[in-house]
Parts: structure tokens; sequence; C-alpha cells
């Protein structure tokens, strides 16, 4: 399966509207947003620009009806009211009811944690070995799809850490927990998609601004087969 994989939005529709060029041009089988449509630098009254990235998102989906989309923390923030960075009360009435129209619109079951498509997870910021460690030891079944199939039915409590799929960082030094599959993770801002072969950790986050809006990275996605693993900048 030919995957197109979307990276951080961050109130960017536009990027959004790049991905369905990207999709008409190449048509790949699928494309797997990576989260984070919410928040960026001072726009946290601009609840109008928050609007048109879920309409961007509504035409995507209507578009490609197999689209699969990952929570991401500053998604997520909005549902269990968590304060982080970005987060934005003024808009938390709107993401929420946002959110419901596409869940009734699309189904809900296309938004998830992790997804896993063949040989590759896909999840906003990855799965570590030490949330594993501390969720599954005592688990009779270790099986990868086992602990996907948990997770995705995790809450606030298990989640809203520091080593969970919508938290973990490569920089604060977490090993990640792959089981033979390649992960394709955003969260972390990158210039250009970095690959952590030990790891088998693809971390692509290249559309994420600077505070005075420059970007931080190339601005380019990730298409990826499932089956073999390999993958390129597109």
């Amino acid at each position: 399966m030919k995957v197109l994989v979307i990276p951080d939005i961050h109130l960017k529709p536009e990027i959004i509207r790049k991905a369905t060029r990207k999709m008409i041009v190449n048509k790949y089988d699928i494309a797997v947003f990576l989260g984070d449509f919410c928040d960026d630098w001072e726009q946290g009254h601009n609840v109008g620009l928050y609007d048109k990235t879920f309409d961007a998102l509504d035409e995507f989906i209507h578009l490609y009806p197999d689209t699969l989309i990952c929570y991401g923390n500053h998604d997520i923030s909005y549902v269990w009211k968590e304060w982080e960075t970005g987060y934005s009360p003024v808009a938390r009435e709107t993401v929420v009811a946002r959110l419901h129209e596409l869940y009734q619109k699309y189904g809900v079951e296309r938004w998830k944690y992790i997804h896993k498509l063949d040989n590759v997870l896909f999840s906003h910021a990855g799965l570590t070995k030490g949330f594993v460690l501390e969720h599954f030891a005592f688990d009779t079944d270790n099986s990868l799809e086992h602990i996907v199939e948990a997770v995705n039915r995790m809450g606030q409590g298990e989640l809203w850490d520091d080593a969970s799929p919508i938290w973990a960082r490569p920089s604060d030094g977490y090993d990640f927990y792959s089981k033979g599959c390649l992960q394709i993770v955003g969260h972390t801002p990158v210039g250009i998609p970095e690959f952590y072969k030990d790891a088998d950790l693809l971390v692509c986050d290249t559309f994420s601004t600077n505070s005075n809006g420059k970007p931080i990275g190339n601005q380019k996605f990730i298409a990826v087969d499932t089956e073999t693993k390999e993958w390129t900048e597109v």
C-alpha cells in the first residue's frame, strides 16, 4: 500500500490543500494525518482559522474517504481540557464541536492514537519501550496488534504522559518499540525528515514554524510503502 503521510498542521490549512494536490498527481492508496491540527503561535483568539483548518480537513476526507487520522496532543487536549502551550480556551468549543461534526459525518473509527498498516505504525509521537513496559508487562498477549488495539482504547489517565504515543520525543532519550515495524511520527519539528535506524523511527514534522513564522523544515511530505517500509520525500 502506498501512503501519503501528512505531518503536523497547526492551523495551516494550506498544508491540507497541498496534500490534496499530491494525492491527485500521485494517486496514493491512502493518506494518514499524524495529528496536531490545532494551535499555532499567537493564534489563540483566531477562532476563524481553527474553523478554516477543520473545513480543509472536511474537504479532504470527502475527497478521500479512506483517510486515517492520528490524534495529536494539541487536538486531544481540547477534548480532555488539558492545558498546554498553545491551548486556547477561546477556541475549545469550536474544536470540540468540529471534531464531533467530523465523527458523525465520517465515522469516529478513523481517529486513533496509533494506526498500523502492514509493517508501518503511524502515530503522533511514537510508541516507546517504557510505555509498553509500564502498561503491557504482564499481558499474556504481547503482539504488536494487541498493544496497538489496547492503546487505542486508552484515555487521558494513561496517555497524558511524556512517554505516550502523543507526547514522546527522541530528544528526551526514549527508546522506541517497533517490533519489526517502521514507526512514522510528527510532533518534533525537524529541518528534514530524521530517520533513527536503530529504532526504525522516522520523524517528519517538517511544516512547523518558529514564533516569527519562519519555516523550521523543508515542508515536504513523506510517501511510504507499507509492505517494504521504503519511504521518500515528496
